[in-house]
């Protein structure tokens, strides 16, 4: 695995920072001549990973949010959104469409939905809080090729 460049960003759970981690990342991937298409399906991915650090992960305080973005090889978007929140209790039940830890009409519970169905690969782990324990939090790993400029 070839890393052509990269960068790491940590940024304060506020909502209002959803908005530019998603404008961050695009721009960095805009060095692979995504088309419109797939410069769109990126910033999805990365507004609802964002969207869950800031709700689920800190829903009662402010906490930083990591951002690693990768070139991989010529032609492969790596991104990593991480967290030392709350954690998820069960990642395969979270996946579900429709599922969500929110009262009921708060949430849409389609975020690890619209972030499969946007890249080419996602990959959640996460290990909750323990009483006692220093949280670990969730970290949500997500790579998309984009082909664009080679077809």
């Amino acid at each position: 695995m070839n890393i052509n460049n990269y960068f790491r960003l940590i940024i304060p759970s506020h909502s209002r920072n959803e908005a530019f981690a998603r404008a961050a990342v695009a721009a960095f991937a805009a060095q692979l001549d995504p088309t419109v298409e797939e410069i769109n399906d990126i910033k999805a991915a990365v507004s609802e990973a964002v969207t869950n650090c800031i709700v689920h992960a800190y829903p009662d305080k402010i906490g930083d949010i990591e951002i690693v973005g990768r070139i991989i090889e010529h032609d492969t978007f790596y991104i990593r959104i991480k967290d030392k929140g709350l954690g998820i209790a069960d990642i395969k039940q979270a996946m579900l469409p429709l599922f969500s830890t929110c009262e009921e009409g708060e949430r849409a519970g389609l975020g690890f939905a619209v972030m499969e169905s946007f890249m080419d690969k996602l990959r959640v782990t996460s290990r909750p809080v323990k009483a006692g324990a220093a949280p670990s939090g969730t970290s949500v790993i997500m790579t998309k090729r984009v082909t664009s400029r080679y077809e």
